[in-house]
């Protein structure tokens, strides 16, 4: 047996589950990057992965439930992340570095070339709006989880859904910089600029 990040004990079965799960991944991934998205077959994506037909199935109900199956690691690092910043700190700041370190440790060589994947193709392009709606429900668990009333609880929820429209608009800007900008640094000075920006729609917005 081994244990998985929670801790929790994972057995033999588990883990052979999880290394198929892996391997399908990695040849659906392979191919879709190779061809292109519409070009692969399951059947070659079983093939390469040593697997049957009924197997890819067992796993993924279609091709595009691969693609956006490291959405998922995303959305448990963001939590993880935000769950590990002081109690005490600002809501906002929280927010900003769990985002930021989930950003930067998903954004390796074959995750830049997945987005552009999904940017080219039609059918992935429309799917992909829906990973918003995912993380603003994991991003309002985590900061749910460090509010102790339900004002507190009520205002997290706000700011989940207001930064999921920021994150949106920020990953529009990011595919307009040149390359070779750093995203870590792009990251911070774009959630600067948002705070000072919701700040100034929160003055003009004040009745006298």
């Amino acid at each position: 047996m081994t244990r998985t990040t929670d801790g929790a004990r994972e057995g033999r079965r588990e883990i052979k589950r999880r290394q198929t799960r892996q391997r399908i991944e990695e040849a659906a991934m392979s191919l879709f990057l190779e061809r292109g998205f519409d070009a692969t077959t399951i059947e070659e994506i079983a093939e390469r992965a040593e697997v049957s037909k009924r197997s890819f199935f067992d796993y993924f109900p279609s091709k595009e439930e691969v693609v956006f199956a490291w959405q998922d690691g995303f959305a448990d690092h963001l939590m993880a992340a935000i769950a590990s910043r002081p109690a005490d700190e600002p809501a906002v700041k929280a927010v900003q570095h769990g985002l930021v370190s989930a950003i930067v440790s998903a954004a390796d060589e074959r995750a830049m070339a997945l987005g552009e994947l999904i940017r080219r193709t039609p059918t992935l392009k429309a799917r992909d709006q829906l990973k918003y709606a995912k993380l603003e429900l994991k991003l309002t668990e985590a900061l749910k989880a460090r509010s102790r009333s339900d004002e507190e609880r009520f205002r997290m929820r706000l700011l989940a859904a207001v930064v999921m429209g920021a994150l949106r608009a920020g990953g529009e800007i990011w595919n307009e910089q040149q390359p070779g900008t750093s995203l870590e640094t792009f990251a911070h000075q774009f959630f600067g600029d948002f705070w000072k920006a919701l700040a100034d729609f929160g003055n003009e917005g004040r009745v006298s």
